[in-house]
This record gives C-alpha cells, structure tokens and sequence, in this order.
C-alpha cells in the first residue's frame, strides 16, 4: 500500500496565485448591468449538501441570510444530503442554469469521484464553479470520559491494542476519514472508522459519548472545545491554529510534516452564463469582506479565500487528482 503524507493546499493557492485572505473583486459597470436581473422576482435555492448543524450548513445560511439582506432578493437554504454530499450536488447539477440553483460544497466534493464510481454527474464538466470560499484546518477530539490528554497518548493506546478504538468522521472519503487513513498508514496504527452522514450527527454523537475520538474541521468543532464539551487531542494544520490555543499540530505528535485542511466552495449547474457567474461571485464576495462575517468565519477557524470561478476551479481539479490517489492508494470504498 503506497504512503503519501498529506501537504496543506495553500501550495495549491500559491499556485493559483492565491495568498490566503481576501481577494478584491472588480466587475465591470457593463457587466452588471448584464446581470441585473439576478436574483431576480423568485427565490434562489441554497442547497447545503450535508445535514443541518455542521459548518457547510452554517456557511450557507449565513451566505442567504446577508444575501438576502444586500440584493434584496430571497434565498432559501435547503438540505439535501447523503452519499458524502453527493446526492445534493447531483441535483444542483441537474438544475436550470440560471443562477437559482446553488450549492454548497465541502472538501468531499473532491473525493466523491474517485470515490463513488457510479457519481450521477461529472464533477468537472456538469458544475459552474462560483466561489471558493475558504480552508481550514480539522481538529482530532476525545469525548472527557476517556484518558487522553493528547494525541500521543492516543497513538500509544492504539498501538498497543489495534483496532481498539473507533473514531468518527462526517463521511466515509472525507479529508478527516482520509487524514486518518494515512496517518494510520504512515505510523503503523489500525482504528475503526466509524462514517457519519454530516458534522451535526457526528457532533451530536461525539458530544454525547457514543463516538470516543471525532475528527471535524475546526469551524465544526471549536466551539465545543471552547466550552469543555469535547477535548481537543491535536489539529491537522502545520501549525498550531490560533482557535485551538495550547492544542499541538498532529505534525508535534508524532507524523513530521502532516498537515491536512478542509475547503468551503459554491457551485452552480453547468452553463450558467458568465455574467451571471461573475455576479453570483461578486455578492458573495461581497458577504466575505463584511468585517463581522469575516471575523464570525475566522473565529470559527475558516481562513477565508473569496477566490473567483477560474480558482476555484482550478483548485478543485488539482484537489480532484491529489485526493483520488489516496482514494485508490487506500483502497477506500463508499461506505467504508
């Protein structure tokens, strides 16, 4: 079985030419005059691809709820879940191409086609990419009934006894499933994973004791931690995140030069035209800036990007080629 460690994406955004932070959006005058008429006198449909509670959740309601309130238009979330997002992409995709119909996507966005072979939709050639919104790094928690204090304590109980100890992830192909796979590849450890259908099942179970360990982006988990609900055994950045104070990298604990993060990012069906496109993007862009989503997002361990349609998908492609390596690699099937 082939090892890989995982390398952070912002080599991706670097790229791509993108620093991290806030990227300044100009539009032409003539180009929204284009697209005056977006939203127009009927409701924009925002479909959270995972259940409510988790972060893709959050951000997309948050996205409707300031949309809303700058284009004087309405914007409705919807969930529309299963299948690692699959199944609500699936029916964006197949949606009118009129800028009505969005999604919002996670990190399995990426992994779902090398993951699910029989994947409704082509994620590259079926999708207008809109926005990138943002990455952030996953932290690895214990509920307080159990005894580890860090992730090397971790480590060392599931060496001694593998398979032992099971944790949970919002999906099976997830970047917290896969960070965990090849963690357990490069150390020469064995736990059991345990799939969950979005972060706010996963929550509800790690909260409540049923799952020992979680892995879920920081936006997910922090807040948890924060209030001593859950403690936090390590974070999968290269360096220790400032929503995670005193919480060493995984990188600290064991595995040198570990680092993995989660992505936001908005879709629409393919055809959408670009103008439309480009002003989609220029108000959610727009919702970005706004000092108080910024700091709300932030706080929340999200480092917002606010990229364009060409970035993210670019970013997309090369998350789409990295990922599915590790999927085949691994071995790792829908359901698993």
């Amino acid at each position: 079985m082939a090892h890989s460690v995982f390398r952070r994406p912002i080599s991706l955004l670097a790229a791509l030419g993108l620093s991290g932070g806030l990227i300044t959006i100009g539009i032409s005058s003539a180009v929204l005059g284009q697209t005056a008429n977006w939203p127009s006198n009927r409701p924009v449909n925002i479909t959270a691809v995972f259940p409510p509670g988790g972060s893709v959740d959050q951000v997309a309601r948050l996205l409707a709820e300031r949309l809303t309130k700058n284009t004087g238009g309405q914007f409705i979330v919807e969930n529309k879940v299963g299948a690692s997002g699959s199944i609500g992409t699936a029916a964006v995709a197949k949606s009118a191409p009129d800028g009505h119909t969005l999604a919002v996507v996670f990190d399995t966005h990426s992994v779902n086609p090398s993951l699910i072979p029989s994947l409704p939709f082509d994620t590259l050639k079926d999708l207008s990419p809109i926005t990138l919104i943002g990455t952030g790094a996953m932290a690895i928690t214990a509920h307080p009934s159990t005894p580890y204090k860090d992730f090397r304590q971790l480590l060392d109980a599931v060496k001694a006894k593998p398979d032992s100890i099971s944790y949970g992830s919002i999906g099976t192909g997830s970047l917290g499933h896969l960070a965990m796979v090849q963690i357990g590849n490069e150390l020469g450890v064995r736990w059991t994973h345990i799939p969950y259908k979005g972060g706010g099942p996963l929550k509800t179970d790690a909260l409540g004791g049923h799952v020992p360990i979680a892995i879920g982006s920081v936006f997910l988990l922090s807040p948890n931690v924060q209030a001593g609900q859950l403690r936090a055994l390590a974070v999968t950045s290269l360096k220790p995140d400032p929503q995670m104070p005193g919480v060493r990298t995984v990188a600290e604990q064991g595995l040198k030069g570990f680092e993995a993060y989660s992505w936001w990012g908005v879709f629409g069906p393919a055809g959408i035209p670009k103008p439309t496109v480009d002003r989609i993007h220029s108000e959610i862009a727009k919702v970005l800036r706004d000092p108080e989503v910024a700091t709300k997002l932030k706080e929340q361990g999200m480092e917002i990007i606010a990229g364009g349609p060409t970035e993210l998908d670019k970013f997309n492609r090369l998350q789409v080629e990295r990922w599915g390596k590790v999927v085949r690699q691994n071995k790792i099937e829908a359901g698993s």
